[in-house]
């Protein structure tokens, strides 16, 4: 032992050893020091992170546990607008208005356009798919806007927001909007609410009588609330699905949530509105591209532990979704163009469903399987379609549902007259069942079914007609 003990001192006092042994000392200090400071900045950057987005906040109730509480962040300074608040233009103003939406005027009419000038439409979340929804409904026209967000401008919404400058990081969205808003359009009301949505707050910030809701909202719970407020209150609302993560703008499309296919974002909203008893009747507009080619970014290593202290609100979500900033603006933009023409009666019907190619090919094949059934004396078995002509009658003329119960699941074609020889003029949309049924009447279609029903078909064939003629 005391052997041991005096090699120990010998090396000890070699001044090499001593020299190494003060170098571990040294960096192993070093190292504790940078990697207390590391943190210490960390921490900082998350405390000033929540002053800089909740230093405005006003609580009016218990705001430590869910986003869902009544929250009203930074008053608004801006004049309340509803249905029934007056513009007023002189008649060098009017006749401004006039030739700025000159081709809006050439489009839609006279009176389609008063009806878009004389509406009020509320929009509710003001980032990159509700700032450009927004902005597009007043440079269409519409003069009665309310916007609403809690959110602020961030370097990050510069890549998809309508208004987002570097000038204006840090202020409100909304309030973003409304400075933008009044450089293009000074002469209509504006109303810019810094306010967090929720079940609590939707009378207040849903008032005033609106033609359209427009929800732009990323918070799941949050959206559901405003789409159960305004069917149970009979306010027309389209809603916004996801647009992050998502590249193929030809895969947009409007639907009734309940047609809804492929968007995980569309299948959650839609099973948590059928447990509140909602099942269809909001459109929305959402993509049918499949997920899967980014994901979400992942917690750092320093976030792990208390994900929580990243998140700008309680109950928001923390880690950071990929988005390409088109997306967002074509979503928006889409919203704007159903709401004015929708404002101004202009004749639209979204199809229900778009690149069905499996779909097609089937009906194709069950197309031929009952035409082989018909007879020579009702022009049988005689087929001039191919599957083209399935999809274009599927999508164009039937807007993807059956002509008698408007039901998308399930659908084929057959003949509407048996009689007369199976075409693009003489083809109807059913669902199987109703299919079959059809196809063993023994009197003329408009003998059984009801007159509405077959004013319907009419109209659709002698639509067709008209398409065919410039085909």
């Amino acid at each position: 032992m005391d052997g041991y003990i005096e090699k120990i001192s010998r090396a000890f006092s070699d001044t090499r050893v001593q020299l190494v042994t003060t170098a571990i000392a040294a960096s192993a200090v070093t190292a504790s020091l940078m990697w207390g400071t590391q943190q210490a900045r960390r921490s900082k950057r998350v405390r000033d992170l929540k002053h800089d987005s909740l230093d405005m906040v006003d609580f009016d109730g218990d705001f430590s546990t869910t986003c869902s509480s009544s929250t009203t962040l930074m008053p608004s300074t801006s004049t309340t607008v509803e249905k029934a608040t007056v513009v007023t233009l002189t008649p060098n103003e009017e006749a401004l208005v006039r030739e700025q939406l000159a081709r809006h005027y050439a489009f839609l009419g006279d009176e389609g356009m008063d009806k878009v000038r004389n509406g009020f439409v509320i929009v509710v979340g003001a980032g990159g798919v509700g700032s450009w929804a927004a902005m597009m409904l007043l440079r269409s026209g519409v003069q009665r806007l309310r916007i609403i967000d809690f959110d602020q401008v961030t370097l990050s919404s510069l890549n998809r927001h309508a208004a987002a400058t570097r000038a204006n990081v840090g202020t409100p969205k909304v309030d973003a909007l409304r400075a933008t808003f009044t450089d293009i359009a000074p002469h209509a009301k504006v109303e810019a609410r810094v306010a967090l949505f929720s079940a609590e707050t939707a009378a207040d910030l849903l008032s005033g009588n609106p033609d359209f809701v427009l929800d732009c909202i990323d918070n799941m719970d949050t959206k559901v609330d405003l789409l159960e407020y305004c069917t149970k209150h009979q306010i027309r609302v389209i809603s916004a699905m996801g647009a992050g993560m998502k590249s193929d703008p030809s895969r947009v499309q409007i639907a009734d949530i309940g047609d809804t296919f492929e968007d995980p974002m569309s299948r959650a909203v839609r099973r948590r509105l059928k447990a509140r008893n909602i099942h269809s009747g909001i459109d929305v507009v959402y993509s049918v591209e499949k997920p899967g080619k980014v994901q979400l970014l992942s917690l750092a290593d320093s976030q792990k532990d208390e994900p929580g202290d990243f998140s700008v609100l309680p109950d928001f979500r923390v880690r950071i979704v990929p988005v390409l900033g088109t997306m967002p603006a074509l979503f928006g933009i889409t919203m704007a163009t159903h709401v004015l023409t929708e404002l101004a009666d202009f004749p639209t019907e979204p199809l229900a469903i778009k690149g069905r190619h499996a779909l097609y090919a089937r009906v194709m094949r069950e197309l031929g399987t009952r035409e082989s059934k018909v007879p020579q004396s009702c022009g049988g078995p005689l087929l001039q379609m191919n599957t083209a002509d399935c999809g274009y009658m599927i999508e164009e003329i039937w807007r993807g549902k059956s002509a008698v119960s408007g039901v998308t699941d399930k659908i084929t074609l057959t003949r509407w007259h048996r009689d007369q020889p199976m075409s693009t003029a003489n083809c109807i949309c059913l669902t199987k069942t109703e299919a079959d049924n059809h196809d063993k009447l023994e009197c003329p279609p408009e003998q059984h079914y009801s007159p509405e029903i077959v004013a319907y078909v009419e109209r659709r064939l002698a639509e067709e007609r008209h398409l065919s003629s410039m085909r």
